[in-house]
C-alpha cells in the first residue's frame, strides 16, 4: 500500500463523513454524465442517494449501471476517497424515511426540515427514486500522511 493510501477504516469513516460527491454515470453516445449529489454512506454498507426518478441522472440509473463517486476535502492537505460500484437497487424513496434524514444531513434539522417543505410545496410531483450503490472498487489518497498536516 502507498504511503498516502488510507486503510479500510480510513476511507469507510471519510465517505460516512459529510461531503458533496461527485457522481459518474455512463451515457452512450455522450462524454460521462458527472454531477454533484447529496449521499449518504455507513462502513460496511452500500451507498445511498436520492434522485429524480424522471431526471436525466435518474433515467441512467437501472440496477446493474456502474457508476463513479469521488469525495474530497476542499483544502490542503488534500483526502479523497472515491468509488467505483454497480447499483443494486432503485426505490420509491419516501419522505421521511430518505428524504428528510438526507436534508438533515447535510443542512442541519431546520434546514433540512425547510428543503423538504419548499420541495414539497415548488414540486408536488417529484417523483423521487432512492439509489443504493455496491461498492466493489476504492481508490484513496491522504496526502497528509506523507506532507503532514
Amino acid at each position: 500500500m502507498a504511503v498516502t493510501s488510507m486503510t479500510r477504516k480510513e476511507r469507510e469513516t471519510f465517505l460516512g463523513d459529510v461531503h458533496v460527491g461527485v457522481l459518474a454515470l455512463a451515457e452512450a453516445g455522450r462524454a460521462p454524465l458527472t454531477l454533484p449529489i447529496w449521499y449518504a454512506y455507513e462502513p460496511g454498507g452500500a451507498l445511498r442517494f436520492i434522485t429524480g426518478r424522471g431526471s436525466r441522472k435518474g433515467r441512467l440509473l437501472a440496477p446493474g449501471a456502474h457508476v463513479s463517486l469521488c469525495v474530497q476535502t476542499e483544502v490542503a492537505p488534500y483526502k479523497y476517497v472515491t468509488v467505483e460500484g454497480v447499483v443494486a437497487s432503485v426505490a420509491s424513496a419516501d419522505i421521511e424515511r430518505d428524504v428528510r434524514p438526507m436534508a438533515r444531513r447535510y443542512l442541519g434539522r431546520e434546514g433540512g426540515d425547510g428543503y423538504v417543505e419548499y420541495t414539497r410545496t415548488a414540486h408536488p410531483d417529484q417523483d423521487d427514486v432512492i439509489v443504493s450503490v455496491r461498492i466493489e472498487r476504492w481508490l484513496t489518497m491522504d496526502f497528509a500522511k506523507e506532507f503532514g498536516g
